[in-house]
């Protein structure tokens, strides 16, 4: 069961499909995550030109990083989408993609525009923090070198 508390303001315009924000409580332990990125088990970037079948495995490598980290997609607090174009059509694409995946769990996100991302041929990366009880197992933490 999640922590994460969804808020919705009565101030706010009610269109957005999304919360505007969220809390977790003091006693949570949050989960920071680098961008997930569409690079397959060899980490070569997958379905060049293609934005849905990009942002579809950003969401899939999203899911296994919270997954090692004791999350679900429903413990996020919010989201940042990425997405490497200048056409606002793109953008709704990657989106749909994020959202549905996210389902009823409406966590509050931006949706970014850029001109480039970090490997040859990536239009799509997606950023999380989520937030889990304090008992919640996950990978042990690393030590730094």
């Amino acid at each position: 069961m999640t922590v994460v508390s969804l808020i919705r303001s009565d101030s706010l315009a009610p269109s957005a499909p999304y919360a505007y924000a969220s809390t977790a409580p003091a006693d949570a332990r949050l989960v920071f995550l680098a961008g997930a990125c569409p690079l397959d088990e060899h980490g070569e970037v997958v379905a060049r030109g293609d934005i849905a079948a990009q942002a579809r495995l950003c969401v899939e490598n999203l899911t296994a990083a919270l997954e090692a980290a004791g999350a679900t997609l429903d413990d996020v607090l919010s989201t940042r989408v990425l997405v490497a174009t200048t056409r606002q059509p793109d953008l709704v694409t990657a989106w749909d993609v994020v959202r549905e995946a996210f389902g009823e769990h409406d966590a509050p996100s931006t949706l970014f525009g850029v001109t480039v991302l970090g490997y040859p041929n990536q239009l799509v990366e997606v950023e999380a923090i989520a937030a889990v009880r304090s008992g919640a197992t996950g990978a042990p933490p690393e030590r730094s070198r």
